[in-house]
């Protein structure tokens, strides 16, 4: 499980920019997911080969100047409770204001390391301007411009220093994560399955990592169930109850071999699902969604579910290859085969296929179709292989990979999809120098 790393600060200080820039470092990920309410930002990113998640809380509402003053407020505190360093961001353009005073006192009283960073400092001038940052009670600052990059080392190299390490797990239980937003019917589901409701019914205090891990052993299936229903104990915060729940998701995805991702089929597959989905994708975490309140759904006719799929599958294009289940945790209709399915998912994620059967799989294929000629180069691709790594990742070694396009990528995981069964499971497709 990776550190989460929490940017703070009022708008339009530079959040997103530094935000993006960060999680540009990976190729794997080349923007931001948005969509969730006030278009708040969830990434990952690496500095010095230590990975750290990544939060940015901008895109606040502004109402009149008290609801904003209360808004940053619970931010921030959401951001400290979560978060294992913050990076509280501020603009030398418009000097000290009042809102960052605000923000600073918040921060001066947490037991968390934070990073003052000041933003937009892009000459020496600025340099020197910087230093009325001192006022804030916070020690020194990290002058950086988010814009060109330039500081932002300096402010990582220190991060980095503070993150705690990664803490295998000892059990070789598989681990699922039953996520999604609030009020989904993530405790009625996991209640359901364990056949009690003593289970995540009251809210649990005293810690940030309250994900609780159910163990489940009935019917030849044998796991720890993690669960975020703990998400309910804010349910009285109305305006910060979907960020929460997605900096709850964060932890409890990483915890995780497979995630069950479960919506409430009378909202349908909104912005939050969808970015809970690709934070999933990203960590390389097996995918079983589950449309839960289908027996809610009014006006169903033959295609229904069709429909219901397809829009899924086009919210989550081009990673398709995901299994959909239509349930209802109330009635327990599919439940345990979405358990079923979940257990595929985690052997497929498992899944080593023998070098030999796989060059003789897959050198054919890209015998059959090359990847296309670039700048006049032809590539040649003579050896495959699957990398020992936790989850699907493969080798494909040629003469110039640099030249080989993400179509062609995409083609190679169509082709590994269509010849063996990786469904639910993220697969990456690398190239490299023969």
């Amino acid at each position: 499980m990776s550190a989460i790393v929490a940017i703070v600060g009022r708008p339009n200080v530079g959040k997103s920019t530094f935000f993006n820039r960060l999680i540009q470092r990976r190729e794997a990920i080349v923007d931001a997911v948005s969509g969730v309410t006030r278009d708040r930002h969830y990434g990952k990113s690496d500095w010095n080969g230590k990975e750290f998640s990544l939060i940015d809380t901008g895109g606040y509402v502004v109402g009149s100047d008290d609801i904003f003053e209360q808004e940053i407020d619970k931010q921030v505190e959401l951001a400290i409770e979560e978060a294992d360093a913050i990076i509280f961001m501020v603009d030398v353009e418009s000097g000290i204001t009042g809102m960052d005073e605000d923000v600073s006192k918040l921060l001066r009283r947490v037991n968390k390391p934070v990073f003052l960073a000041v933003n937009k400092v892009d000459n020496a001038m600025r340099a020197e301007d910087a230093v009325e940052f001192y006022n804030l009670g916070l020690g020194d600052f990290y002058t950086l411009s988010s814009i060109n990059g330039s500081g932002s080392g300096e402010l990582l190299d220190a991060i980095v220093k503070v993150l705690p390490e990664v803490e295998e797990e000892e059990s070789n239980l598989p681990r699922f994560a039953v996520v999604g937003r609030p009020n989904a019917g993530k405790s009625s589901f996991i209640n359901a399955l364990i056949g009690e409701d003593r289970y995540i019914v009251t809210d649990i205090a005293g810690t940030t990592r309250d994900s609780i891990d159910t163990k489940y052993n009935r019917f030849g299936f044998e796991f720890n169930l993690v669960d975020t229903a703990g998400i309910r104990r804010k349910a009285k915060v109305k305006e910060d109850l979907e960020f929460y729940s997605v900096m709850r998701s964060v932890r409890a995805i990483e915890h995780s071999d497979v995630c069950l991702l479960l919506l409430d089929a009378t909202r349908g597959f909104d912005g939050q699902v969808e970015n809970i989905f690709w934070l999933a994708q990203r960590n390389n975490k097996g995918i079983v969604i589950l449309v839960n309140k289908w027996d809610l759904v009014e006006d169903k006719e033959t295609n229904t579910i069709k429909h219901y799929t397809d829009k899924i599958k086009k919210a989550i294009e081009p990673f398709t290859d995901v299994p959909i289940l239509f349930i209802s945790v109330l009635t327990k209709q599919r439940i345990f085969k979405a358990i079923e399915t979940a257990v595929e998912v985690y052997n497929n994620r498992n899944i080593k296929i023998p070098t030999r059967k796989f060059n003789d799989t897959m050198l054919p294929i890209i015998e059959n179709y090359p990847p296309p000629a670039y700048k006049g180069k032809f590539v040649k691709i003579k050896f495959c292989m699957q990398l020992p790594t936790p989850y699907p990742q493969f080798a494909f070694f040629c003469n110039l990979p640099q030249y080989v396009r993400e179509p062609y990528k995409r083609y190679l995981e169509n082709k590994l999809r269509e010849n063996f069964n990786f469904s639910g499971v993220p697969i990456s497709v690398f190239m490299r120098k023969k």
